[in-house]
């Protein structure tokens, strides 16, 4: 298993949970933090039968894609993981699979956004950012000015009003669950309000992961004057406040793993998880 090395002193108590699920059932799951680890990419290679990608930093996107290219099973697929870290070709992908997603523009000069953002608010993000860092609103042409040149991509959406808070979908398969947030906390929030899904949510949430090609994943969510809109998408989200996450997850990696491997189902290991 592929995973980010936490700052917080705290783990992910889902992932924890898990991990204790799966060795419960006899599944041997092989634990580490690449970050602390002295690796070489030339000799990495494929001792698992399955491996669960669940970072998002490029030193495990990277190392993600050394194993994909020997051959190597992950959950989820390392292209399609790749692709949904890029919200510039997300943004476009769902867009052409009739998502409803915010209007968006790209640019490397922020003056070329003025008339832009005379006629509506706008939400500049990094193109390959998380955890809502490096998120700028604009909420007037002269705002453009304070805000410094990009030295990466950025993707600048239309701001979306709602009712003040984000709906964050969390999808384990074909499980579609949801909570609501305070919008603007940047994932900081310790209050997720568990609530229905609706038809509609529901269908757009799995709607993305055929699009994508992800199993394990979650959308941010805003209730627009016209609807629900997908503002964010990526892979293995937190599940933060969503009930029961960890028996879903462990028993979609079961079976997940069970699909070409019936005659070792006893024996699903990872490489590394750091938490």
């Amino acid at each position: 298993m592929l995973a980010v090395r936490n700052n917080s002193r705290s783990p992910n108590q889902t992932l924890v949970r898990v991990f204790d699920i799966l060795r419960g059932r006899g599944f041997p799951v092989e634990i580490g933090i690449a970050e602390r680890m002295l690796l070489r990419p030339e000799e990495l290679t494929v001792n698992h039968d399955l491996y669960v990608l669940k970072s998002h930093t490029e030193l495990w996107l990277s190392l993600a894609g050394v194993l994909h290219q020997q051959g190597a099973r992950l959950l989820n697929p390392y292209l399609s993981c790749m692709t949904t870290q890029n919200k510039i070709m997300t943004a476009r992908r769902l867009h052409a699979a009739r998502v409803p997603v915010p209007r968006s523009w790209v640019t490397g000069n922020l003056k070329l956004l003025s008339k832009v953002g005379t006629a509506r608010p706008l939400v500049m993000k990094p193109f390959d950012g998380r955890r809502g860092n490096g998120i700028h609103i604009v909420n007037k042409p002269a705002q453009l000015a304070s805000i410094p040149s990009p030295r990466r991509p950025v993707l600048v959406q239309e701001f979306v009003p709602g009712r003040g808070e984000e709906l964050k979908v969390s999808v384990i398969g074909t499980e579609v669950v949801a909570v609501r947030q305070a919008r603007g906390t940047n994932g900081h929030s310790p209050q997720r309000i568990p609530c229905a899904v609706s038809d509609k949510v529901r269908r757009i949430a799995l709607r993305c992961g055929e699009v994508s090609g992800l199993c394990l994943y979650g959308l941010d969510m805003i209730d627009g004057p016209d609807g629900p809109v997908v503002v964010d998408l990526n892979y293995f989200p937190s599940y933060k406040g969503v009930r029961e996450a960890a028996p879903l997850i462990a028993d979609y990696i079961e079976d997940y793993a069970a699909e070409d491997f019936p005659q070792s189902s006893q024996v699903v290991t990872a490489e590394t998880v750091g938490l």
